[in-house]
């Protein structure tokens, strides 16, 4: 039986195992520049990021990666996910749904104003799971981002 809770700096390097996979699964391996030393310095000494992890037996099995935004609208803060991940072999258990829960838990707690992820337009499982959660798509709202690699680019316009 896995329990969910919030990860400590010893699980910096079995959560960056699951975010190689997770970048494995997205397509997207290539894009991963960051080490697990880095992780444990986003997660514990920045105060930047958060994560909560699924543990079953002394092994992560599961994860939601995550840190806190705004809504000037509402004037609160709110939380974003960044990464969730289950492992395959585990999917269809509940533990996708249980790291949502305890997130939209802390949201509750924390009275946020909303809790906020993006998800591929390919994932088709994800996307059905999320909508039968309860979440909806804001299809009206376009995803923009500069990538480092572009700083100097967008700097000289």
């Amino acid at each position: 039986m896995y329990n969910i809770r919030p990860a400590v700096r010893s699980d910096s390097a079995e959560i960056f195992g699951l975010i190689t996979a997770l970048a494995e699964y997205e397509k997207m391996s290539d894009l991963v520049t960051g080490t697990a030393d880095d992780l444990e310095k986003l997660l514990f000494d920045s105060g930047v990021g958060h994560c909560i992890v699924a543990e079953d037996g002394g092994r992560l099995i599961g994860m939601a990666l995550y840190f806190y935004n705004l809504s000037t609208f509402k004037c609160r803060a709110g939380i974003h996910l960044e990464d969730l991940f289950v492992l395959p072999e585990r999917r269809g258990e509940g533990i996708g749904k249980q790291l949502l829960h305890t997130l939209c838990q802390i949201a509750k707690d924390e009275n946020l104003g909303r809790l906020e992820w993006e998800c591929l337009d390919w994932n088709t499982p994800s996307l059905e799971f999320y909508h039968h959660m309860g979440a909806e798509s804001l299809d009206e709202w376009v995803h923009l981002r500069v990538d480092e690699s572009r700083f100097d680019e967008f700097l000289s316009k």
